[in-house]
């Protein structure tokens, strides 16, 4: 039987609104927001003064709400709330993709020691329902990967610096005009976000906390002209990926930019939207599109929560419970193109295989196949741009102790 809930929220920005909105409009949820907790007193809000506080205990010390919703942008203040509110008995909705990265498996610690649920379907991929399909629908399904565009900022640049012919910077700077990039873009356009959004991922597709500097990831920040001229003259599309694999009892995930053709689902997904892709043995490939940014596609997401805890939904972590004896690894080779100027640190032997390279308008072009850990490298040299190939083949690689243990055996 669906209860009625009483929220406490913490955050009234971009998110906060909407989802206040969207609660309004929605008849469906029995849920009220009875007390709003924010940061600046002086700032102007579209609501009764009385809803508003500036102190959490009116929140979390509140018996009569029920669920608190975190909302804000300080990913270790929102770790501490959200730890206070189970610690109080109240079940959790957030949205905070870093604070989840960086403390999902001591999160999962505290819902199963005080029985409660931390929800977070708006962290992930706006307004795609991913996480619960992973841990419904996919519940049985051998799932060989996850991928996709899971970034809308970046998405937004890309679509208008191909379609439109804007400059990096001309794109970037409409992206921010419009609310979908901050003042400070680097959380978007270097793959950070899009990384704390696959490290949740991996948790419920293979059952994984991993921490997410684990993870490599390369930005857009990085294409040169050289590049676009690449992609246009071969008809190709640069997309912003996320990826995670499962090969053998190994899983490998990273965010790099890759260059795709027009048969590929993902050339298909324009400005703000994001898209994900999920293989399994049984149900195949199927795509997920939706709005990643925006004030009302994350809100209905967290609405979506709120609505799940009525019900008493809780995710169960199936996989992780399940799924033993697979690691993550960065043990892994990618077919990549990277470019650079003249006298930077890549060789013909950084290469596992190399297949091609040209020079052209002061840099230089090598195409071939690389481990993760060059790539990190590479990455380390602001002026070194790494692209995936639009074929890109993924090759587990032998640790030195594996390879130690073949060439003992060999002799």
């Amino acid at each position: 039987m669906r209860k009625e809930l009483t929220l406490g929220l913490f955050g009234f920005g971009c998110v906060g609104q909407g989802l206040y909105h969207v609660l309004e409009e929605s008849a469906g949820v029995k849920a009220s927001i009875k007390k709003i907790c924010v940061k600046h007193r002086d700032k102007p809000r579209p609501l009764p003064q009385e809803l508003f506080t500036y102190d959490r205990a009116e929140v979390l010390d509140d018996p009569a709400i029920d669920v608190v919703v975190e909302l804000i942008d300080d990913a270790e203040a929102a770790y501490d709330i959200v730890k206070s509110a189970l610690q109080k008995g109240k079940h959790v909705v957030t949205a905070n993709k870093k604070m989840l990265a960086e403390h999902l498996e001591e999160i999962y610690d505290l819902q199963q020691k005080h029985q409660r649920s931390v929800l977070y379907e708006g962290a992930v991929c706006g307004s795609i329902p991913i996480l619960r399909n992973l841990e419904e629908y996919y519940d049985n399904d051998l799932i060989k990967s996850i991928e996709g565009i899971f970034n809308g900022s970046t998405n937004y640049i890309l679509t208008k610096v191909f379609e439109e012919g804007k400059t990096y910077p001309e794109a970037l700077a409409t992206a921010q005009q419009l609310g979908f990039a901050e003042s400070d873009p680097r959380l978007d356009v270097q793959g950070f976000d899009a990384k704390y959004k696959l490290v949740i991922a991996i948790a419920h597709t293979y059952g994984l906390f991993i921490s997410p500097d684990d993870v490599i990831n390369i930005g857009i920040d990085r294409i040169s002209d050289l590049d676009l001229k690449y992609a246009r003259e071969n008809h190709l599309h640069i997309k912003l990926i996320a990826r995670a694999i499962k090969i053998g009892n190994r899983v490998y995930g990273f965010v790099i930019p890759q260059y795709i053709s027009d048969s590929s689902p993902f050339a298909a997904i324009r400005n703000e939207y994001n898209a994900v892709s999920v293989e399994g043995a049984f149900a195949e490939k199927q795509l997920f599109v939706g709005k990643g940014a925006g004030s009302y596609p994350t809100g209905s997401a967290v609405l979506s929560d709120i609505s799940a805890l009525s019900y008493d939904y809780a995710y169960e972590y199936k996989r992780h419970h399940r799924d033993h004896g697979v690691e993550f690894s960065n043990d892994l080779s990618v077919g990549v193109c990277v470019s650079f100027k003249h006298g930077a640190p890549v060789s013909l032997r950084d290469f596992e295989n190399f297949e091609s390279g040209y020079a052209a308008d002061g840099r230089e072009y090598m195409i071939g196949q690389a481990t993760l850990s060059t790539l990190r490298r590479w990455q380390e040299h602001e002026d070194i741009g790494i692209i995936l190939k639009p074929d890109a083949a993924f090759v587990p690689v032998s640790r030195p102790s594996e390879s130690a243990k073949a060439g003992s055996y060999a002799a």
